[in-house]
């Protein structure tokens, strides 16, 4: 269940890194899915196996609930988390897999029989909730002085003749971004089969091989890692050309300095939250980094239809997993008892 959470999640967040390198032309559609499942996974291998920032995946697996979590918690989370992102997905709407995986295991583990008390809140407000409100605002921020600033020094070497040119750059920002992006969504991954192997071992113990467990303080396994950033990454490379067209060019007509801009803004924003250890929604950050390239311009160069449904998936994403986290565990405890 994992893995197609991570299957999803990849195709979900495609458009994240590539949607403004497509929209302006930069990369067609093929090369530009291509390159971002590339780096992708060097972004998920990277930042947790070799840079060590796993701080992630740990949020997920040991920050968020207290004890040993009950398989058929895990599973009821992943399937309201799974069901969001088709759900989203097929209305075209960007949102975020981290908020709909923590909602549903929020929801699921607090309507589970047990105390809501074994939920750590303190772990919630500051790796959920503030990142949440955060980041997007940091996305806006990073991206309207980044425009600005880029502006003001192409206006000597004549603006409109330099944007050209910002096409190779953008290819670039493009893989920067992908590979920020693999290195904070995939650890979600990570982070929830690790809980799985904890609470597994916990509750059979002598079940599972050594190599398959994880070590001290819930560290992941090599070949969680692996497996996690190669099914995001084979995700991420069937795309998903309906939130593509969102943000590549549902917000904003973006030009090729622009696009440079939101996405180098993004990665910075995103690549900062991860070695923070705050599973934030990659998708929200990239949105408003490009609504910050857009009032850069002018206010009324942002359709800000397009973004009010957006803020309305961003608000509900949580409340609404959490209740379809609660159903699922109801359901699949009616079904097959105390997993």
């Amino acid at each position: 269940m994992a893995y197609v959470f991570a299957f999803v999640n990849g195709a979900h967040n495609a458009s994240n890194a590539i949607a403004t390198t497509i929209a302006t032309r930069a990369l067609t559609p093929r090369p530009a899915i291509i390159m971002a499942a590339v780096f992708n996974f060097i972004g998920a291998y990277a930042t947790t196996a070799i840079l060590s920032h796993g701080a992630v995946a740990s949020t997920i697996s040991r920050g968020l609930v207290h004890g040993d979590v009950p398989q058929r918690v895990i599973i009821a989370a992943l399937l309201a988390a799974i069901l969001w992102g088709l759900f989203t997905w097929y209305l075209g709407l960007p949102s975020s897999s981290a908020h709909a995986l923590v909602g549903g295991l929020l929801g699921a583990f607090a309507l589970d029989g047990m105390s809501a008390g074994g939920i750590i809140w303190r772990g919630v407000w500051n790796s959920v909730i503030i990142p949440m409100v955060t980041s997007p605002i940091a996305g806006i921020l990073a991206a309207f002085v980044f425009i600005r600033v880029l502006r003001n020094l192409l206006r000597p070497l004549a603006y409109k003749s330099a944007t050209g040119k910002f096409k190779k750059a953008q290819i670039f920002s493009a893989a920067l971004t992908a590979f920020a992006q693999g290195g904070n969504n995939t650890q979600k991954t990570m982070g929830i089969v690790t809980l799985a192997l904890a609470a597994a071992a916990a509750s059979a113990p002598g079940a599972l091989p050594a190599w398959a467990l994880p070590g001290a303080h819930n560290e992941i396994p090599m070949w969680v890692i692996l497996s996690s950033s190669l099914v995001m990454a084979l995700g991420t490379s069937i795309g998903g050309m309906r939130i593509i067209k969102t943000l590549g060019s549902g917000i904003l007509k973006l030009t090729p300095v622009e696009g440079f801009a939101a996405e180098t803004s993004s990665a910075i924003v995103i690549e900062a939250a991860s070695l923070l250890g705050a599973p934030i929604a990659t998708t929200h950050v990239v949105s408003c980094a490009i609504m910050g390239v857009g009032a850069a311009k002018s206010v009324y160069s942002v359709r800000w239809k397009v973004v009010r449904d957006m803020v309305l998936a961003w608000v509900i994403t949580i409340p609404a997993t959490a209740l379809a986290g609660a159903a699922a565990d109801f359901l699949l405890k009616a079904i097959f008892g105390h997993l």
